[in-house]
């Protein structure tokens, strides 16, 4: 479906080129269905191929994907409304909301054991979490092999497609525990910041994070989809998750609507990785991002606030050894920005963040254009699906002006 004009400088022909792209993944088997969705200066392009499960009934515009880690850059924001309504300052010490983490001690080298540890030089602030520059977070050495990767996996934070479910105030004091493995705003380290995030915005707040979100983004956008689980009564929406079996060369289940991870409300909302979405939905949240924190006549952020966080906060120094997921990119307030033009997609000040269930969003500030892909098929690896590539690719080349 198209409703692409003229003025939205995207090329009808090259459109009907991505739907043919994209639909060769489903004939190879690579994903059982998917919904693209491009948009450009108002107008909307998508597309919805495949079916919601293997064997299972048609995709649907209004499908509900679990959208993992594009569920960050909706934490930070939320977070950054705390910062505007000055409940949270960005460098101020969060020892009073997170008592858990406070006096914290350091790794004396990232090869020490757990017990070697000098004190940590600052407190952990809010600018640390938004950025992942605490000090915790998912150690960039496979295999594991330093004592810190085996506390944090013996904690329940191994790295893997199964998110922490403990209750927010034992997941805190769970990472109370630790040692961090640097200095607090030393090393970029992939995705705690997000997850504590979510406990602090629901203390601050006084409420559950989920209630927070509902209030102050989903129902003023129109998110109506957008929730950490599924009720009943949407089940028949949402799609299957499925994840690669090496064995066979094939695609086996992981999670099941009605029967898995997200059938019931979770014990943790994780701020992290724990939202399910639709194309539209989540559309609507791009598109006030791109909008400078408006859409139509609901304001969620100012725009200075949006360009700090899709602007980049880290240096080559912090990226270091998490290259294989970041590449070129650096990282601002839970999301990635583009630095260097190397590739067709790849513009400077684009942003946003894939999900490892097989969703991907990014918005370029300069085309104006959104892009949004939701499959329900697991990454293998750090390095993109390649129906991702393809989509970015097609998407880019359907601009006409």
């Amino acid at each position: 479906m198209s409703i692409a004009s003229e003025g939205s400088g995207l090329s009808q022909a090259r459109l009907g080129r991505m739907r043919e792209g994209l639909a060769r993944h489903i004939d190879d088997g690579d994903v059982p269905g998917l919904v693209a969705l491009v948009s450009r200066r108002g107008e909307i392009h998508a597309d919805v191929l495949g079916r919601m499960a293997v064997g299972g009934p048609p995709m649907q515009r209004d499908t509900i994907f679990r959208i993992s880690s594009m569920t960050k850059p909706v934490t930070a924001v939320a977070a950054m409304i705390l910062v505007e309504e000055c409940r949270l300052r960005l460098d101020d010490p969060l020892d009073r909301w997170l008592p858990e983490l406070a006096d914290r001690r350091v790794l004396r080298t990232i090869e020490s054991e757990v017990d070697d540890t000098v004190p940590a030089r600052r407190a952990i602030t809010l600018r640390d979490l938004l950025t992942f520059r605490l000090g915790l977070g998912m150690i960039p050495m496979y295999p594991a092999r330093y004592p810190i990767q085996m506390a944090i996996a013996d904690a329940g934070f191994a790295p893997g497609p199964v998110f922490p479910s403990f209750p927010p105030d034992e997941l805190l004091r769970r990472y109370g525990t630790l040692p961090l493995a640097y200095q607090p705003g030393e090393r970029w380290l992939y995705n705690t910041g997000s997850l504590i995030l979510g406990v602090l915005i629901a203390r601050v707040a006084g409420t559950s994070f989920a209630g927070f979100l509902q209030q102050r983004i989903f129902e003023p956008l129109g998110m109506k989809d957008t929730a950490f689980h599924v009720p009943q009564h949407k089940l028949t929406r949402f799609a299957t998750c499925y994840a690669s079996d090496h064995a066979t060369g094939t695609l086996k289940v992981f999670d099941e609507p009605a029967t898995g991870k997200y059938a019931a409300p979770p014990a943790f909302e994780n701020g992290g990785a724990g939202l399910v979405s639709t194309a539209d939905d989540f559309n609507a949240f791009a598109q006030m991002m791109l909008n400078g924190g408006r859409l139509g006549t609901e304001r969620i952020l100012s725009r200075p606030s949006v360009e700090l966080m899709t602007s980049n906060q880290i240096t080559p120094e912090q990226k270091l050894g998490s290259e294989f997921l970041l590449g070129a990119r650096g990282w601002g307030f839970g999301l990635s920005v583009v630095t260097t033009r190397d590739d067709l997609c790849d513009v400077p000040g684009r942003y946003g963040w894939d999900g490892g269930y097989g969703t991907s969003w990014y918005s370029d500030p300069r085309e104006a254009m959104t892009g949004i892909l939701l499959t329900q098929r697991m990454m293998d690896s750090p390095q993109p699906l390649p129906v991702y590539s393809d989509f970015w690719t097609l998407a880019y080349q359907a601009i006409d002006d």
